[in-house]
This record gives C-alpha cells, sequence and structure tokens, in this order.
C-alpha cells in the first residue's frame, strides 16, 4: 500500500475553507435571486364561490397569506393581520387569506364570519399552496409588488413593523 505525501492529501483546514467558501457562495445566491422570484400563476376560490387569480391582483401590491383553523400561530397573527390590512387598504393594498386544503370549510366560513375578516378569503384545493413553493407550513404569508415580484416571505408570524416598512415602501413606489 502505497502513501500518498501529506503535502498531496487535503487537510481538515482545506475543506473547511471550501466548505465556507460553498457557503458563501450559496448565500449570496440565495439573497441575489430571492427577491426575483416572481409569484406564479395561480386561481383561488373564494368562499362566495367567486375566483381571484394572481393575474387579476397585476398592478396591486398584496398579501397572500395561507393559514388554517388550527394553527395557533396563524390564530394569534390573524388579529394583527387584519390590523395590518386595514391600515394600508385605503392605499389600495390586497388580500387573500388562502386556507389550506386539510382545513374544513365550514370551519373556515365560520372563524371568517365570526371575525368578520375584511380581506378575501379562499379555501386551496391543494394546487395554490404546490404552486407557492410547495407550501406546507403556517402561516406562510407572501408579500407581492405591484409587477408581480414576491418581496418576501414569511414563515411563521411576521415581525409586523417591519411588514410595515415593506408594504408603505412598495404602496409609494406602487
Amino acid at each position: 500500500m502505497s502513501a500518498t505525501p501529506a503535502s498531496k492529501r487535503a487537510s481538515p483546514v482545506r475543506y473547511l475553507a471550501m466548505a465556507v467558501v460553498a457557503g458563501a457562495i450559496a448565500v449570496a445566491g440565495y439573497f441575489a435571486f430571492n427577491g426575483q422570484q416572481r409569484v406564479p400563476d395561480a386561481t383561488f376560490t373564494l368562499l362566495s364561490g367567486q375566483k381571484v387569480s394572481t393575474a387579476d391582483l397585476k398592478g396591486k401590491v398584496y398579501l397572500i397569506n395561507f393559514w388554517a383553523t388550527n394553527c395557533d400561530t396563524c390564530m394569534q397573527e390573524m388579529p394583527q393581520m387584519v390590523k395590518t390590512y386595514n391600515r394600508f387598504k385605503g392605499q389600495g393594498l390586497e388580500f387573500v387569506a388562502v386556507a389550506m386544503n386539510y382545513d374544513a370549510p365550514m370551519y373556515v366560513a365560520n372563524y371568517s364570519e365570526t371575525r368578520r375578516l375584511p380581506f378575501k378569503v379562499a379555501m386551496d384545493d391543494g394546487s395554490a399552496a404546490k404552486q407557492f413553493g410547495n407550501v406546507q407550513l403556517t402561516p406562510t404569508t407572501f408579500v407581492v409588488d405591484k409587477d408581480g415580484k414576491i418581496l418576501k416571505r414569511y414563515v411563521g408570524e411576521p415581525q409586523f413593523a417591519e411588514l410595515d416598512q415593506l408594504l408603505e415602501k412598495a404602496l409609494k413606489s406602487a
């Protein structure tokens, strides 16, 4: 058995350095392309039976919020989402709350009616969640600008001060 000279063997430090460089490239790529993601062509069926699509929302700033009535974090954030919508709707903000396909329609309708949700509420058949990157965790909220660019994706409850600033900026440029 012949031994490889020490000068030819990759040291653990060298592997670590290569891993750090690869990680840095991945992070840079994520930030370079993350803000460039376009909203998918998706159609939502509202509780009223009416359909609304991302194409219908083009030219507007809007939020798409995937949620479920059995999601504690969703229930916790919903009153703040209502406040956010009410604060910005006069400036043109649109909002579609998309209930996950495993949520019982009667629970969604009851919650929407008793809480008087002021925005569009839709039931997903599973296709919208798939089109938005296979959303499985709730709540997941997308902030979309007037050109259909996804500005931010929040998994979990947003930092509402940050969300407000993002909405103010997007609505001013709209």
